[in-house]
């Protein structure tokens, strides 16, 4: 492998990184805001900026468990043990 093919596989990869770790902490912080907003229109105290909240947390983890779970299975289709 080239240097540059190598260097740009390293910064693809600082990129992915750098926008999942945004993913993880911006979704969540948005679905609390919008149900922080709810909260104060509907008066139900904190109650929906926790359930968005958790909302939010669990579609990123949901998110990131399938795009691993994808990335794997197109690992495991390159293998060399794998049956053609």
């Amino acid at each position: 492998m080239k240097a540059v093919e190598h260097k740009q596989k390293l910064y693809n990869g600082f990129g992915n990184a750098l926008s999942r770790a945004v993913e993880f902490v911006a979704i969540p912080i948005l679905f609390g805001w919008v149900g922080h907003l709810l909260d104060r229109r509907f008066g139900t105290g904190s109650l929906l900026l926790i359930v968005l909240g958790v909302v939010g947390l669990f579609g990123v983890f949901m998110s990131a468990w399938y795009r691993y779970v994808e990335a794997m299975q197109a690992e495991e289709a390159k293998a060399p043990w794998r049956k053609r």
